[in-house]
């Protein structure tokens, strides 16, 4: 049946899934923007490591610095993995950084994983599979997941961002750690299976 004239190519389905939580309903402002397709997981891995612990500027400056060690295109993991450590250190990593920079490397071309066969697993054997990395946690295989990946049911409950715009948007008491988790657990799980963008709205809405 032909789609009627004016009629948006794209169907925000998560929009209207969402709006049924009142509370959250308040911070929806239209729909998320699109992202971009994106390749090299290994490399996002990567730049996640960097930035642990630095401020967004400060990230940013030892990424540049890191790709211009590689004619400022994007490294394969070989070329990664048979980079000095004295080099990586000479950029601002620490000793940790670098050698959890290496893990990566290592660990996916031991492995021989690709984009294409991460996007065949499902989001918790992903996690699995990466969490195996030294230097590697939850939290920065589930931002993979969401903006690399861009699975739509992800959410990031050890992410201080969507805690904090939780605890204020329904107003929850997070001073005792396991009862507020339950609390949020049981919020998210209304919002399946759109938890990824759920998380990008609160992010949005508390960066405002």
């Amino acid at each position: 049946m032909p789609r009627p004239s004016g009629t948006p190519v794209t169907e925000h389905a998560y929009i209207s899934h969402l709006s049924k939580d009142k509370k959250l309903q308040k911070i929806i402002k239209g729909p998320l923007d699109a992202q971009e397709k994106r390749r090299n997981f290994p490399l996002r891995l990567i730049a996640a490591i960097m930035s642990q612990q630095l401020s967004t500027k400060v990230a940013d400056v030892i990424y540049a610095r890191f790709l211009a060690l590689y004619d400022n295109k994007e490294p394969t993991p070989q070329q990664v993995a048979a980079t000095d450590p004295a080099v990586l250190r000479a950029i601002g990593l620490s000793n940790a950084k670098v050698s959890y920079v290496h893990n990566v490397a290592n660990f996916v071309i031991a492995e021989k994983l690709t984009d294409a066969r991460l996007h065949k697993m499902d989001d918790e054997a992903v996690i699995v599979c990466l969490t195996q990395i030294k230097g590697v946690g939850r939290w920065t295989v589930e931002m993979l997941l969401m903006f690399h990946l861009h699975r739509e049911d992800v959410f990031s409950i050890d992410d201080l961002g969507i805690q904090q715009a939780m605890a204020r948007l329904y107003k929850l008491d997070n001073s005792d750690k396991r009862a507020f988790r339950e609390k949020m657990k049981t919020i998210s799980a209304k919002w399946a299976p759109y938890r990824t963008h759920a998380c990008r709205y609160l992010w949005q809405w508390k960066d405002q």
